[in-house]
């Protein structure tokens, strides 16, 4: 999960570079030759973005432009082409969101389309797999922080003590993936954020910066992490099938209902995030898929996400336009954890 936190302290003042007087570290522009106070830094910032471009390195490119606008003056002409160039790069399509592409109607996979909606979810986990292998070194990253891995083991004695140690290694471990999962989208869209923090009872969170972030950069950042909790779920199912044993099947379906509950779309759970880009219709949509949720599982969980959804269609400040690409990733997560859910059980 998530969490915002406001910009860390920064020192008293700073010398302008043009007149060199002191200026206060809060302010943006010099009151005495009105020049940028950062000017320096900025025009650094825009040559690290045009490298970054120039090699297609999305991430590294939102990183410097998103750390180029907040040392601009809100309203100002630079800080609005700033805010365009980051438009440009995150909107729903564009390279650092771009869904994977659609299901091919020759080769290898076309067979797949024959399965109809398994075809789809087999499609999808496809580009699940590559990501956990293309990820492999993040995943590794985050056991690095001392915070990390230090929290991680007081959390793994927590849960050891009250349902066994493999239970609790496999819990601790799905959550850890659930989170780095938003630190990898995190991490798409230019924006720093701090390796998991992990709090006994309540699961983990992720710290960062508050950030100004369209509807449809949260959605994705919030749904990263039951999607990639979803391939760790999917993981321990597997092992269950190939010979585990009821373990590994426990481990699955606790890890696909906490993810599932992740989706309920309050607060600054994950499934807040994705319903904030939704429109009305949208919103509609996924309180249905709720409801087939709760036909496959007839899991008690479902009774108060449903009501949860259906309370927030009715919000009259539902985005008009909405997001199609939000509503197929939170449609897909609902019914894959679903059947990943029962199957467990």
């Amino acid at each position: 999960m998530p969490l915002d936190l406001s910009a860390p302290a920064v020192s008293q003042s700073i010398r302008c570079d043009e007149c060199g007087s002191d200026v206060a570290a809060s302010l943006l522009v010099c009151p005495g030759c009105r020049r940028l106070v950062h000017a320096s830094e900025l025009k650094r910032l825009k040559e690290d973005a045009d490298a970054a471009a120039a090699v297609h390195d999305y991430a590294a490119e939102l990183a410097a432009w998103r750390s180029a606008a907040a040392l601009l003056p809100p309203g100002s002409r630079q800080a609005a082409a700033v805010a365009e160039k980051i438009e440009a790069l995150t909107r729903p399509g564009g390279p650092a969101s771009r869904a994977p592409e659609e299901m091919p109607k020759t080769g290898i996979w076309k067979w797949l389309g024959g399965l109809g909606p398994i075809g789809v979810l087999i499609w999808k986990l496809k580009f699940l797999i590559i990501a956990f292998a293309t990820k492999g070194k993040l995943l590794l990253l985050g056991l690095t922080k001392a915070s990390t891995l230090l929290s991680m083991l007081l959390a793994f004695g927590v849960y050891w003590t009250a349902w066994g140690m493999w239970f609790a290694a496999g819990l601790v471990i799905s959550i850890y993936i659930h989170e780095m999962g938003h630190v990898a989208a995190l991490r798409r869209y230019g924006i720093p954020a701090s390796a998991p923090m992990f709090i006994p009872g309540l699961g983990a969170i992720v710290r960062l910066r508050a950030q100004r972030l369209a509807p449809h950069e949260d959605a994705r950042i919030g749904l990263a992490g039951p999607l990639w909790g979803l391939g760790a779920a999917a993981a321990a199912f597997a092992g269950a099938r190939l010979g585990g044993g009821p373990m590994y099947a426990a481990i699955a379906h606790t890890g696909a209902w906490l993810n599932l509950f992740n989706l309920l779309p309050v607060w600054q759970l994950d499934g807040n995030r994705g319903f904030a880009a939704l429109a009305a219709t949208e919103r509609w949509i996924i309180v249905l898929m709720f409801v087939c949720g709760w036909m496959v599982t007839q899991d008690g969980l479902f009774v108060l996400l449903i009501a949860a959804a259906a309370f927030r269609a009715f919000d009259v400040h539902a985005p008009a336009a909405g997001d199609r690409g939000a509503l197929g990733l939170f449609a897909f997560l609902i019914a894959a954890l679903s059947i990943i859910a029962r199957a467990a059980s």
